[in-house]
């Protein structure tokens, strides 16, 4: 009988398929790994234990259970995990009071009720089956409007914001959600008015925030044509990539991204059978949304137009999946197409143009010639501005070269002269802030600490290594030690652990499984050895501080008392040591 909906969801949820859902995992034996998204690094350190259903990252310390990684990766508190995860696992979590809601539970139940009010306007008002019919028009089929869950706002001034107080949401809320706006006469109005709108999702499919897009040619020359939601509680724009939500499966499947700049870009190439695409906001790209990529696959494909010759924001993006080093390839567009236009023309097109994809080196190169003149010396000194920092960005030294020597050939220039000039280039690279904020900062461990935690995984990995502990060992170790090593031995329920002593347990417990098979029982009697050494020697220097002390104040039988303890205390000592080389021999 399970007693509460976290005990149903744990039973129903597998931890390898719900953190598989945000990052790829690969088997590693009996358990499976993955780079930690928690901070940066490149070989795996992270991985997750079905058998126990706890997850660990031995890079950054961080670990625990399926409410700790959603909680963390999210960014959200416990009830907010524990809402997404009811939804994965279909379990129905009682209504709450409104004075027990979250701020954050209150803000997506407005989203919410927002979409479908947008939703029902698309549908059943005049202006909205015209908005539809422009949506027709533009090759998104039924299907997509209701998949992607489009709607209409009417161009009246408090048609939402009504809506929404009716239904008993304070005018701050309906604020705080981004979706209205107090002018300074303190009279309170829809931001978004006369337009599409297109629900903005986070990885769950709950609506965060909007963006909205005019369609009546008069409103296209008078107002601007696209609006967003700004930065709320739910939705960063920097954090947030449109469409991953519902193609994060097929990016993983093809192991390639195709990044475009706009909504309707991202739906219609879905529609069409391209089902790993996603828009950043606008074509800027975030340190955030790059890590968020990577969770899933380190190709990138990028499909909008570009500048490359000025310190345009595209390409402090591009620079900076380049740092992390993303496969990046480029696609060459139809002058003044964009991915919707040219896959609602004809599908095959687009694929044509995947096929057909340069490399980021590749793409700066044949932009770099095709605007400057390399038979002039100006022409070759801007050409040699955009690629040198290019070249200088490439980690592999064989990359590096073939693309020095390309430059030298094409710009009919020595290579010496280049490698020169390449030498003086500085490259200011972005530090990813997503680091600073997340990643634990590890204490160094003493010997001591690292014995502690050998001994403790040692007998995790077998029960029967208990047998070889003496009870006055245990006296010496950490309080938090010895408490994982009653749990484990009395198989006591962990639930109600405090996070610090659950985070210990998911790491001894995950590195005992991936621990290599040894003998066991040896290598810990060896661990014994070593620590109650380690305890005597500590005992020692402790006496010779006190006989230091005791013939300081002339105590003569303090002396006496403490040189006859630390002679004990030696002749153990020795014994021990002596009784290790013998075994060993």
């Amino acid at each position: 009988m399970l007693n509460s909906p976290i005990d149903e969801i744990k039973a129903r949820l597998d931890i390898v398929t719900v953190i598989g859902s945000y990052i790829k995992l690969s088997k590693a034996g009996a358990n499976f790994r993955a780079v930690c998204p928690f901070h940066s690094e490149k070989k795996p350190s992270f991985f997750v234990s079905p058998a126990k259903q706890i997850w660990h990252c031995f890079g950054c310390g961080l670990g625990g259970g399926i409410f700790d990684f959603v909680m963390r990766i999210e960014g959200v508190e416990f009830g907010d995990a524990l809402k997404i995860l009811a939804q994965k696992a279909g379990v129905e979590l009682k209504p709450i009071s409104k004075e027990l809601k979250t701020e954050r539970s209150r803000l997506y139940e407005i989203c919410e009720l927002a979409t479908r009010f947008f939703e029902k306007q698309l549908y059943e008002s005049k202006a909205g089956k015209e908005a539809k019919e422009y949506l027709l028009k533009r090759g998104i089929s039924e299907e997509s409007i209701k998949k992607w869950r489009l709607g209409y706002s009417p161009d009246t001034w408090q048609g939402l914001a009504n809506f929404l107080t009716f239904r008993n949401y304070k005018q701050e809320e309906i604020e705080k959600a981004g979706l209205a706006l107090t002018n300074e006469r303190g009279s309170f109005y829809d931001r978004f008015r006369g337009r599409i709108i297109f629900p903005i999702f986070d990885l769950n499919s709950q609506v965060i925030g909007f963006g909205a897009r005019v369609f009546k040619e008069k409103d296209k020359t008078e107002i601007a044509k696209y609006i967003n939601t700004p930065n709320t509680l739910l939705y960063d724009k920097s954090r947030v990539l449109y469409g991953l939500d519902k193609n994060k499966v097929g990016i993983r499947k093809k192991n390639e991204c195709i990044l475009v700049e706009g909504y309707t870009d991202v739906i219609l190439l879905t529609q069409a059978g391209f089902e790993n695409v996603i828009a950043a906001s606008g074509t800027s790209l975030t340190p955030y949304q790059l890590k968020i990529i990577k969770r899933y696959t380190e190709n990138l494909i990028i499909s909008f137009d570009m500048d490359l010759a000025g310190e345009s924001a595209t390409k402090r993006g591009i620079e900076l999946a380049q740092s992390l080093e993303f496969n990046i390839k480029v696609l060459s567009l139809p002058t003044g197409a964009d991915p919707a236009d040219v896959v609602a023309e004809n599908p095959a097109h687009f694929e044509k143009i995947l096929k057909e994809k340069k490399s980021i080196v590749e793409f700066y190169f044949d932009n770099a010639f095709d605007q400057f003149d390399k038979d002039k010396i100006e022409g070759k000194k801007e050409i040699s501005k955009i690629l040198l920092p290019v070249i200088k960005r490439i980690p592999n030294e064989i990359e590096k070269s073939f693309w020095i020597n390309e430059l030298a050939k094409r710009a009919e220039l020595k290579e010496e002269a280049i490698l020169a000039e390449l030498k003086k280039v500085k490259i200011e690279e972005e530090i990813l802030g997503l680091e600073a904020e997340e990643i634990v900062n590890l204490p160094s461990k003493s010997r001591k600490d690292l014995l502690e935690e050998r001994i403790a995984t040692l007998i995790l990995k077998d029960k029967k290594n208990m047998d070889v502990i003496n009870k006055e060992d245990l006296d010496f170790f950490s309080p938090s030690i010895v408490k994982v090593i009653e749990l484990f031995q009395k198989n006591l329920d962990m639930s109600d652990l405090d996070s610090e002593l659950k985070n210990l347990v998911s790491y001894l417990s995950i590195k005992a499984e991936i621990e290599e098979e040894i003998d066991s029982k040896e290598e810990l009697k060896n661990c014994l050895k070593e620590f109650r050494c380690l305890q005597i020697k500590e005992k020692l220097d402790k006496i010779s501080k006190d006989i230091k002390k005791a013939e300081s104040e002339k105590n003569t039988k303090e002396v006496e008392k403490l040189f006859q303890e630390f002679n004990n205390c030696s002749r153990l000592l020795n014994n021990i040591e002596k009784e290790y080389e013998e075994k060993n021999n």
